[in-house]
């Protein structure tokens, strides 16, 4: 009798594991010239939670816990990203070069061969060439999931985005997957990202500062107000945050600025800010593009800003460095 329940109970814990080891999603890496260090992968439009993968000698292993099909975007220290379409019970195997990033292939399902072709395809082309490309690939694929990290890749995350062709774009894709629940979240945002727009009057938001403190749009009562979107790892969204400082000395009380980091680490955010001795409120929680904030003001690229005068009227949007300077000059005199 002892002995018929213990094998019960064994046969029990294996079935479990079993059932456990069908949901494991695996990623198998290695990279040339890439030894040690640290990536990052999270889950397209807040499908998975951030979490970093550790890299040793060129190779890492990175398991996740999935009950369906979910789109994983792979970050490396330079930010370059690679999209992942992982699966219960599936391992998958990304082989590339630090150096030829773009090259990286990632086999182990159709999918991921279909996307490794689109990225080779088009690697060598400039932005209106892979736009393009996108775009033919969701007319003549709508089915596909590669689909919805075109859309959000190459016409959500891009400056000025083409709202009108976004909603084309994105009833295609539903029509041909209704049950689709990114890509309705994006296109129930529509309205709220279209608000978002020079002319128009600066949304209400609320969130948390590195302080703890309390960031809103009521804070941005001067008579020239600044949101500013950075990360560490973009050389230009760092240039304007020295600029926004430099502008906030020369003119004491008539420029405000508040910064939005979409930074990773939470604590290498506070650091960078220590460093600089940014005097203003910075937003970073960690969630990278999937912070709640960055929905609400319909900020999608790097760098971003929104300029706003002293009556809460939107009157710059995704001004590169000179003409940011340029325009807060103008407002200030």
């Amino acid at each position: 009798m002892k002995q018929t329940c213990l094998l019960a109970l064994v046969a029990a814990f294996l079935l479990c594991s079993c059932g456990d080891g069908q949901k494991k999603f695996k990623i198998e890496g290695s990279f040339k010239g890439f030894n040690q260090g640290e990536l990052y992968v999270y889950g397209l439009n807040g499908a998975q939670k951030l979490d970093t993968i550790g890299v040793s000698r060129g190779e890492f292993t990175y398991k996740a816990d999935i009950t369906e099909p979910t789109t994983l975007i792979v970050v490396f220290p330079n930010f370059s990203e690679i999209p992942v379409f992982a699966e219960p019970g599936v391992t998958i195997t990304m082989e590339g070069d630090a150096v030829h990033l773009k090259e990286t292939e990632v086999k182990g399902t159709n999918i991921n061969k279909e996307m490794t072709a689109f990225r080779l395809k088009t690697s060598a082309m400039m932005p209106p060439g892979v736009k393009g490309t996108a775009t033919q690939y969701i007319y003549e694929r709508p089915e596909s999931p590669i689909c919805t990290y075109l859309l959000t890749k190459y016409f959500v995350m891009v400056p000025n985005p083409d709202y009108d062709n976004i909603q084309k774009l994105g009833n295609m894709i539903m029509k041909a997957q209704p049950d689709n629940k990114e890509v309705a979240a994006l296109l129930k945002k529509l309205g709220a990202l279209r608000a978002v727009k020079q002319g128009a009057h600066l949304p209400s938001f609320s969130a948390k500062g590195l302080k703890g403190e309390i960031v809103s749009s009521a804070d941005l009562n001067a008579k020239v107000n600044v949101i500013s979107l950075w990360a560490s790892w973009n050389y230009e969204s760092m240039s304007i945050q020295g600029l926004l400082a430099r502008l906030q000395r020369e003119n004491p009380g008539k420029l405000k600025v508040v910064s939005i980091s979409v930074d990773g680490s939470v604590k290498d955010c506070q650091q960078i800010v220590n460093r600089d001795s940014v005097r203003w409120s910075t937003v970073c929680d960690g969630r990278m593009w999937e912070s709640p904030i960055l929905q609400q003001l319909g900020m999608t690229y790097l760098p971003d800003n929104i300029v706003i005068d002293g009556q809460g009227k939107i009157v710059g949007r995704t001004l590169d460095y000179q003409k940011l300077n340029d325009k807060i000059k103008e407002l200030i005199e």
